[in-house]
Order: C-alpha cells, then sequence, then structure tokens
C-alpha cells in the first residue's frame, strides 16, 4: 500500500510520463491487480498474464487523463482491469460458453463432467465482471474466498446487517444478470424472433 502523498506524486510522475513513476506504480499494484484478476479467470496463468498486462498497457495509454479527484489510483486502475476482464471473456466465444452452460442447467442436469463445471465457473466468473464491483467483491468475499459474514463487517468497519443487506442485493443483481444470460436467443429479440 502506498500514503496519500505517495499517491499524489505517482499520479503526477504517470501524467508526465516518468518511467520512475511508472516501474513504482508497477511495483505498487502488480500483484494486486494479478492476484484481483486471477480471482475471477480462474487457474489459467496465461489469461491472468494477457489481461493484466493488457490493464497496465491501457492504463499507460489513459494516464494522462487520471483524475484523482475521482478516486485513488487502485479503484482507477482496478477499472481499467474489469474493463480488460469483460473484453478478455468476450475474446473467448463467451456467447458458446453460455449456450452450452444453459442447456445443462436448463435441462436440469447437474455439472458433473470436469469440462462443464469449467465453463460454468467460466460463465459465473463473467457475470461477475458484469455486476457493480462492490457487489462482486461481496459475493467474491463470501462465497469463494469464504469469509464470514462478521469478518466482512470488521474488514470494511461495517455492521453484519449492512453485509448481509449488500449481500442479498448483491445476489439479487447476480441472478438478475444470470437469468437474462440463460434466456433463449429468441425471447431477447423484439417481438420474441430472431
Amino acid at each position: 500500500m502506498i500514503d496519500a502523498t505517495e499517491e499524489r506524486t505517482l499520479a503526477l510522475g504517470l501524467r508526465d510520463g516518468s518511467p520512475d513513476a511508472w516501474r513504482a506504480f508497477y511495483n505498487a499494484f502488480a500483484e494486486r491487480v494479478w492476484r484481483s484478476v486471477a480471482r475471477l479467470i480462474g487457474a489459467s496463468q496465461n489469461d491472468i498474464a494477457d489481461v493484466v498486462q493488457e490493464t497496465f498497457i491501457a492504463a499507460a495509454r489513459s494516464a494522462r487523463g487520471y483524475d484523482e479527484n475521482r478516486g485513488a489510483l487502485w479503484n482507477w486502475l482496478w477499472g481499467i482491469a474489469r474493463r480488460q476482464l469483460a473484453l478478455h471473456f468476450r475474446k473467448q466465444n463467451q456467447q458458446d460458453r453460455l449456450k452450452r452452460a444453459a442447456q445443462v442447467l436448463a435441462n436440469g442436469a447437474t455439472t458433473t463432467e470436469p469440462h462443464e463445471a469449467k465453463e460454468l465457473a467460466e460463465f459465473v466468473r463473467a457475470i461477475l465482471t458484469e455486476i457493480p464491483e462492490d457487489y462482486a467483491d461481496a459475493l467474491t468475499a463470501r462465497y469463494l474466498d469464504d469469509v464470514s459474514v462478521g469478518q466482512m463487517a470488521m474488514n470494511e468497519r461495517s455492521t453484519e446487517t449492512a453485509i448481509r443487506s449488500r449481500l442479498a442485493r448483491a445476489r439479487s443483481t447476480f441472478r438478475e444478470r444470470y437469468e437474462q444470460h440463460m434466456q433463449p436467443v429468441s425471447s431477447k429479440a423484439p417481438g420474441g424472433s430472431p
């Protein structure tokens, strides 16, 4: 973690294109970006590396427009990473994976085959990149990292009631996105026809 003064200095250096600032920025955030991306992509080291690389390239392209009054460097960088994650899933023929997962779920089948389980996991990760970040973070912490509601409340200096409420809203939002993806293509088109 870097303090506010270091962050301000770093932001100025990034906007000016300082190589030293870019090295310090990378050293400060690369591991955190890697871990955060890995939680959403899964075990594919190559895919993680691609998304992390694209994130820092996109950050380099947009650094001159960074405004510290709109948020911390991490928030800005993670916003870029989330866009790169969404692009990643689209590039991997997301629609084909979603259709196969939808067929499995629509038929009431359980995913016992490893490739089906993997596709379903990818589907869930893709939806996590589409919902608001605070919801995705809450769902990831609770259900993927198995952090208790009490621990989440302590980490965020919040109440358990507030955390449960956010989790309920996050589950509802996730469910809505999930159901949108599960609708047959013909029902998504106006008038019910493709």
